[in-house]
């Protein structure tokens, strides 16, 4: 795995997607990060744009907001009133489809920047298992020191490890007491 950007980076080689900008007002307090954007968020250049994804539905649990009704706009709004900023482990890969398993060739995005940013984040959540395998990168960054780590199950349809019910559970204990 390449080492993660820490600003200045060169522009991306041909092939690799981009992900996006990360959700962020200065005074959040916690960080969900998601692996890379799938195919539909990136067209809709959207976090959690697909329609099936569960991500919009468990934050609007822990918030207490049907977050999944409103459109994207709203979303990034109430989100950064309830101090929550978005972002993804991953700044730029090759990959076919919207799998996890098939990212290639992927560049870290430069997480200590954000934190730099943003440094009332006191609880850094990954959004599933391949955002938690950056689990020691993002330890290794000093200004995470401040931060809780945990691991959330994946808000994707694809996981159907967990019921919806029992990842809102997860999501509940994990994110509302960093929130309240």
């Amino acid at each position: 795995m390449p080492d993660p950007c820490t600003g200045g980076c060169a522009a991306p080689a041909p092939g690799l997607l981009t992900g996006l900008a990360p959700i962020a007002a200065a005074d959040a307090r916690v960080l969900i990060l998601g692996s890379f954007p799938g195919e539909a968020s990136l067209v809709a250049q959207a976090y959690y744009g697909h329609p099936r994804n569960h991500f919009w539905r468990l934050v609007g649990g822990v918030v207490g907001e049907a977050l999944d009704l409103l459109d994207d706009g709203a979303r990034v709004r109430r989100l950064q009133a309830h101090g929550i900023a978005v972002w993804d482990v991953i700044a730029r890969c090759e990959r076919r489809g919207s799998l996890d398993s098939a990212i290639r060739a992927e560049v870290a995005n430069d997480i200590g920047g954000l934190l730099r940013r943003c440094p009332r984040i006191a609880t850094i959540a990954f959004n599933g298992g391949k955002s938690a395998s950056y689990r020691k990168r993002v330890e290794a960054v000093p200004e995470a020191a401040r931060s809780t780590l945990v691991r959330l199950p994946s808000s994707s349809p694809a996981n159907a490890t967990h019921s919806l019910a029992v990842k809102q559970a997860a999501w509940d204990a994990a994110l509302r007491p960093a929130l309240a």
